[in-house]
């Protein structure tokens, strides 16, 4: 299968520079392993889910560490909980050699655990997600991000953006969304990516699900994850949900934080910081990979999602994570991503709060705007005196459509 170079690679070759280790974590097959081995080809490479590597690993563990004292990427590190104790023992023997290990995990209660707990302040933590829409065409790394987070950029800077992904390939890639391998094997044979998105979820449930959470009702949580796909992308009210899958509440909510901890779902708070206001504080989330959302929709030609009416949500969520995946890939820290919703109906799809301040983002599927459309936008500009907000659509070109206000593409993401 052909490699697509991920823009998380210059982040983690940065952070080895600065740490001991460091964890690269996500939903299985978003292509962790395969990143980690095409940065360090000559690493030793073990893998925890193969039986003789973790027979090598388990049997002794502070033996096979002083074999082998760096250079070693171990994958699938959840596997054996006990490891996060133990290397941390090993790198307290010597903190000041950075760049020894490199570890990956499908995120779970023990690598979260285990990162957090053993291993805080030895080791850096990225998160890989499904190919973002520049990854699956190679081009370069979007350069708006840079742009936004430098604090001295206006709004006449973006006039300079320029993007090779055309409004076709933005289509495609909301509608089948990020994974590598159905991605680029479904080239060729769309019938592999519908195959390969429906094994994914049985896997999903009956592998991870159950062997994390061995108590879980399946059927229940299969059942509450088709009833997501109806929801994704809006503010959720639990209690409804749980009348219209008769469940508790409390299962409810304690499912929807499975699916946030798996990477499967994103559940994004409100944004509170504006004095100004009041907000409601319902909880909204969607769907991380559109992909995702489509093939439980049964989705699978571009018109009819156009037709759909999922699809302006599913737009809006699509371009949340695209516009996440471009911010984490910086090594710019401290960045939150909040949608902000007050009690008299404003609202604003994302919110990203950095050290540049904060920056509104509207999100559009059409290509027309209309100055309704801005007066969420400029209300949050003038309360919290933010440098310029963003509209984001599918329009021919970048254009400054009010004061403080820029329309940008979403091909320049």
């Amino acid at each position: 299968m052909t490699y697509k170079r991920r823009f998380l690679g210059g982040k983690i070759k940065a952070l080895m520079a600065m740490f001991s280790s460091v964890a690269v974590i996500g939903p299985r097959q978003c292509g962790k392993s395969t990143l980690v081995k095409n940065l360090f080809p000559e690493w030793k490479y073990y893998d925890l889910e193969r039986p003789d590597d973790y027979q090598l690993i388990t049997t002794d563990p502070l033996a096979f560490f002083s074999r082998n004292p760096d250079r070693v990427i171990i994958d699938e590190a959840q596997q054996y909980p006990q490891l996060f104790s133990v290397l941390r023992s090993v790198i307290d023997e010597d903190r000041e050699t950075t760049g020894r290990f490199l570890l990956t995990g499908s995120s779970s209660p023990v690598i979260v655990k285990g990162l957090s707990e053993s291993l805080a302040g030895r080791i850096a933590t990225v998160e890989l997600w499904p190919l973002k829409m520049a990854e699956l065409y190679q081009q370069e790394m979007p350069n708006i991000y840079d742009m936004i987070t430098n604090a001295e950029t206006v709004l006449a800077d973006f006039a300079g953006l320029e993007t090779g992904i055309t409004h076709e390939q933005l289509y495609d890639h909301w509608l089948l969304g990020g994974y590598p391998e159905p991605r680029i094997k479904g080239q060729d044979n769309p019938l592999f990516h519908k195959v390969w998105m429906d094994s994914y979820f049985t896997d999903f449930i009956h592998r991870d699900i159950q062997r994390l959470f061995p108590r879980i009702n399946t059927h229940n949580f299969r059942k509450m994850i088709q009833t997501l796909s109806f929801h994704s992308g809006n503010i959720l009210n639990q209690s409804t949900i749980a009348t219209s899958l008769e469940l508790s509440s409390v299962t409810i909510k304690e499912y929807l934080d499975i699916l946030h901890d798996t990477f499967i779902w994103r559940n994004l708070t409100s944004f509170d910081k504006n004095p100004l206001k009041k907000f409601q504080k319902m909880p909204k989330g969607h769907f991380r990979d559109s992909g995702t959302l489509h093939q439980l929709l049964k989705l699978d030609n571009v018109d009819d999602l156009m037709i759909h009416p999922v699809a302006g949500k599913s737009f809006e969520s699509f371009t949340i994570e695209e516009i996440i995946r471009g911010f984490q890939s910086t090594v710019q820290t401290n960045i939150d991503f909040n949608f902000y919703r007050t009690k008299d109906k404003a609202e604003i799809d994302l919110i990203v709060d950095g050290p540049f301040g904060f920056i509104p983002i509207e999100i559009k599927l059409g290509t027309k705007i209309n100055q309704r459309m801005l007066i969420s936008l400029k209300s949050f500009i003038k309360d919290t005196h933010s440098r310029f907000g963003i509209l984001v659509n599918n329009a021919a070109r970048i254009e400054v459509i009010a004061d403080d206000i820029i329309q940008i593409p979403a091909i320049y993401f």
